[in-house]
């Protein structure tokens, strides 16, 4: 039934990596934090950490979501984000804030709430 309307509505079927998926799910989640830190709801990627950590029971020895963004990179964030952008349209924005660390080269840890950096 899927890969029918799939094909009525001209949208290609492909398959994606275990990595792939974790990626999407979990870069929509940076993306969104970022959002949250820029706007001051958070004062610092390490909050959002506690949150993901106590909140939502995300692996401990993974430092929480920010902590293990910066593994990757901001700049891979970033680019990766936008790449969706480009494909997938509004629904991958990239994040003011994301855009902004990434162009100056600021990890997530660094980065602080509101529009000032």
């Amino acid at each position: 039934m899927i890969k029918e309307k799939a094909k009525e509505l001209g949208i290609a079927q492909q398959s994606f990596t275990d990595e792939e998926i974790l990626h999407r799910l979990l870069f929509a989640s940076v993306n969104e934090a970022c959002k949250i830190l820029d706007e001051g709801k958070a004062y610092r990627a390490s909050d959002i950490d506690v949150m993901w950590l106590g909140g939502f029971g995300f692996p401990r020895y993974r430092g929480g979501l920010m902590y293990w963004a910066d593994g990757i990179g901001v700049a891979e964030i970033y680019r990766r984000i936008q790449q969706w952008h480009q494909l997938y349209g509004e629904r991958w924005v990239p994040a003011a804030l994301l855009r902004r660390l990434a162009e100056t080269g600021t990890p997530f840890r660094e980065a602080k709430p509101g529009r000032a950096m």
